[in-house]
């Protein structure tokens, strides 16, 4: 009978446990989860303001996925507005606007967009990853947060969505090849994470099974192991397909199908 108290008692006192803290986390959630720039003096004038001036963009806006948690409603501001990424705008109204006057753009501090897409910040602190947190670079670079696509920079160009964000900074790895790699047909990302990996060049595999997702290997009965027609149980000891002398211009080549250059 003792031992049947003590169960219950040992039961109830893990469910009060569990309760608190589960109460405690979503009551915090408004606080922890978005907090919009902060404007010292300024105070929220709601989305229909900064549509007056900006035109070009409330245009195009609603159909960003962004757009998802537009909100008109002054009461939203700070959370589903424009200004829940650039701050409260009543001091940049009051002096008649203008680049940097009392208002935050994010593609010059990535802070706000950490914000939200918290995952991609923690990716950015990964051993390889691209210049952001240093400021050598910024998302707009790679993702227009009005536009319709998000996944192209910034006044890019309409075939942005594969390699051309790339592009413009990995212009050889980018350009055409008279043997080209395949791969680079589905884009970039099929073998590089953009924002972040533990891997060098920010590869999403660091050895030959990056290039084993597409290039199926077969074992003979001989245990000897097949890519294509060709016997790769040695050469796969060597080393990546790309770092052993076998396939070094990995993204194409003008001389040889085989990816020499």
């Amino acid at each position: 009978m003792k031992d049947w108290r003590w169960f219950v008692s040992a039961v109830a006192l893990a469910l009060v446990g569990l309760s608190v803290v589960l109460f405690s986390s979503c009551s915090t959630l408004d606080r922890t989860v978005v907090e919009p720039p902060q404007i010292e003096g300024a105070h929220f004038v709601g989305n229909k303001v900064c549509a007056e001036c900006h035109s070009n963009i409330t245009r195009i806006f609603p159909a960003s996925p962004h757009a998802r948690f537009y909100k008109d409603d002054l009461k939203w501001a700070a959370t589903a507005g424009c200004e829940s990424c650039h701050g409260a705008g009543s001091e940049h109204v009051r002096v008649g606007g203008g680049r940097g006057k009392f208002i935050v753009n994010p593609g010059k501090d990535p802070a706000t967009c950490f914000q939200c897409h918290l995952e991609v910040h923690a990716e950015f602190n990964l051993p390889q990853h691209h210049p952001v947190i240093e400021n050598r670079m910024n998302c707009v670079q790679c993702h227009d947060p009005h536009g319709r696509d998000i996944m192209k920079p910034h006044g890019g160009l309409a075939m942005a969505r594969l390699n051309e964000s790339c592009a413009q900074c990995h212009r050889e790895q980018a350009r055409p090849f008279v043997f080209e790699h395949e791969a680079l047909r589905e884009g970039c990302t099929v073998c590089h994470t953009p924002h972040g990996s533990i891997n060098e060049k920010l590869l999403v595999e660091r050895d030959a099974n990056l290039c084993l997702k597409c290039h199926a290997q077969v074992q003979s009965a001989s245990g000897r192991r097949f890519i294509g027609k060709q016997d790769h149980s040695v050469l796969l000891t060597l080393g990546t397909c790309w770092s052993a002398g076998c396939h070094p211009a990995i993204h194409g080549s003008n001389t040889n199908r085989k990816m020499h250059y």
